[in-house]
């Protein structure tokens, strides 16, 4: 589990009203006490994640979630963060301690219909009231996955979890691609990487040991060298590369060093394609065109990183569109899960490489989005396109 990086990982999140048992849920499922159980509603007051190889999942990240049913200013402030958590959900299981389809059960399906999330509604302390037949009933006819589960003698906990499996996104039980289809055994990739203040000391990033990793498995060869080193490299092979993956920040150098024939393409955009709707992200850098004085647009970061004076999302892609545009533009940053709740307001989100966050994650965020009518591109997309480059780095994904 601690080999596979956290954007990785199926996202499992238990949602539903305070002492409806979510958190003994987790310790049956997982077999161990890694959530703190107490008869007390509101003991789970924000969101907590526990990490866990839940099988037959495999690496799972489990959020244990407030009650929505939580009361008070601060209590609602506890129902947002709850939901929030499911813009980053893979799959949801929708405890209760009822019996039948209550009002509040009935909202919980429906938002989660509504983002698309796969879920099973998990009808909890079956030791103590089987489940009425006008329940079971309802269920089937609307389609509904559901299991009656004891937490506290482990009834139904096995058929939960070979259910969880049946529901799982196609996408987590099939490897996704992230380079392997643009290459062939033995033919050579030229990885350009910066080495400057933002790179991390004595290391790669994740996205740049994720590409080479799978050059290695496909019996490619990989060759890393700095954009200054480049040129030498390329004169001192006996023949062109088959393959160059630079940096996005260097592209344009890279363009000039390499002959027009030579394929190209860049980290970030290998990153769109496997982590998101490929084509979307490419529409979305072409409103770049259609800017106008006054509009906003939206830097959107996944995580939280240590901010470079000259930082890539909040410095130089702005300072790039000004000059791009002439366009007199507002920039915004939004930093880690959560968009804007005026998410309309703006022209344009540029979202980050995504390289910790799971790919659901950044689906649905397109799809909330292209719902509320905003584009939306990520960094190394829009930079190809600001440069003037962006059909050559993503002709390689069109047989180019």
């Amino acid at each position: 589990m601690a080999k596979v990086p956290r954007g990785e990982r199926l996202v499992l999140t238990l949602i539903g009203k305070r002492n409806a048992g979510k958190s003994s849920l987790i310790n049956a499922l997982t077999g161990q006490d890694i959530s703190i159980v107490s008869t007390t509603p509101g003991t789970t007051t924000d969101p907590v994640a526990k990490s866990y190889e839940l099988l037959p999942l495999g690496p799972v990240t489990i959020y244990d979630t407030a009650g929505i049913d939580d009361v008070g200013d601060l209590g609602e402030e506890r129902v947002k963060r709850t939901r929030k958590i499911l813009f980053r959900t893979d799959i949801a299981l929708i405890v209760t301690e009822s019996t039948h389809l209550d009002t509040d059960l009935e909202k919980i399906i429906t938002d989660i219909q509504a983002l698309h999330i796969p879920f099973i509604l998990v009808f909890n302390k079956a030791d103590i009231t089987p489940l009425p037949d006008e329940t079971v009933k309802a269920c089937r006819e609307r389609k509904i996955s559901f299991s009656s589960v004891s937490s506290a003698d482990g009834t139904g906990i096995r058929m939960l979890k070979e259910k969880l499996m049946a529901i799982a996104p196609l996408e987590m039980s099939k490897e996704q691609i992230l380079v392997s289809d643009l290459i062939r055994p033995g033919q050579t990739v030229l990885l350009v990487v910066p080495i400057d203040l933002a790179a991390p000391k004595g290391r790669l990033i994740l996205p740049q040991v994720q590409v080479l990793r799978e050059l290695l498995d496909s019996d490619a060869i990989g060759i890393i060298v700095k954009e200054r080193e480049l040129e030498k490299s390329l004169t001192e092979l006996n023949r062109k590369p088959d393959l160059v993956i630079t940096d996005s920040q260097v592209v344009l150098k890279v363009v000039g060093d390499i002959d027009p024939d030579v394929r190209l393409t860049t980290f970030s955009t290998l990153f769109a394609r496997y982590k998101g709707n490929f084509e979307t992200l490419i529409d979305g850098a072409r409103k770049i065109d259609e800017l106008e004085d006054g509009d906003k647009v939206l830097i959107a970061e996944s995580c939280s990183h240590h901010v470079q004076p000259d930082d890539i999302g909040r410095v130089k892609i702005p300072r790039w569109i000004r000059q791009y545009t002439g366009k007199d533009l507002t920039f915004d940053v939004a930093s880690g899960h959560d968009f804007p709740d005026d998410l309309e307001s703006y022209a344009l989100v540029i979202h980050c490489g995504a390289c910790m966050t799971n790919r659901m994650e950044v689906m649905r965020r397109i799809m909330e989005c292209e719902r509320r009518g905003v584009k939306i591109t990520n960094y190394g997309v829009a930079i190809s396109k600001l440069h003037g480059v962006l059909e050559r780095v993503i002709a390689p994904f069109f047989g180019g």
